[in-house]
């Protein structure tokens, strides 16, 4: 199984927090904070800074950011820092397996399906641009470039069809990555 396609396991996916009925807007509003990077237990922003500091040394910096990864697993940032650590070393298989399981935890914290393939642009209001709704677009949109530099241009495609019918408006300019597609194979004389 190719690393763009391992599932992610029951272990690895992040659980949902569901709203409460009496939590109001003080859940939406913690959630989108968390987006931004509030709320990340004190430790786990140090590892986060450790593994910056520790960047030129690749073993010491994947520790600290695994680290942080484990003490909030449920933090976006973790996820987000875990993400960049990889993608920036150009380990992509192993930023793709993240990116998916970012993706999962980006649809639970907006209540939509986990399967990015049925998500509907009606479940979030992907119009408006507001933190929630932007971290899944973003985070669908880094599956699919990843998708596409590993090469699986099937799964890439679908993914990027899917942003720009959730993202119609092209905010997370999707329509980018889809003219590089579009243009793969073309001769450059034409």
């Amino acid at each position: 199984m190719s690393p763009a396609t391992t599932p992610i396991s029951r272990s690895s996916a992040v659980a949902p927090l569901p709203p409460t009925a009496d939590a109001g807007g003080d859940w939406l509003e913690a959630l989108e904070n968390a987006c931004l990077g509030f709320g990340l237990p004190a430790e786990a922003e140090q590892e986060i800074r450790l593994a910056g500091a520790a960047y030129h040394a690749e073993a010491e910096a994947e520790r600290h950011v695994l680290r942080a990864f484990e003490l909030a697993p449920g933090h976006p940032a973790t996820h987000i820092a875990l993400y960049r650590f990889y993608f920036y070393r150009n380990r992509l298989a192993e930023a793709l397996t993240v990116g998916l399981r970012c993706l999962a935890h980006a649809a639970s914290i907006n209540g939509l399906p986990h399967d990015w393939r049925v998500v509907a642009p009606s479940q979030a209001d992907f119009g408006h641009y507001s933190v929630l709704p932007r971290f899944y677009l973003f985070t669908l949109k880094g599956c699919a470039y990843l998708s596409l530099r590993l090469g699986n241009l099937e799964q890439g495609d679908a993914m990027l069809t899917k942003l720009m019918e959730l993202d119609a408006a092209d905010k997370v300019g999707g329509s980018v990555l889809r003219g590089v597609l579009d243009r793969l194979g073309q001769d450059d004389d034409d």
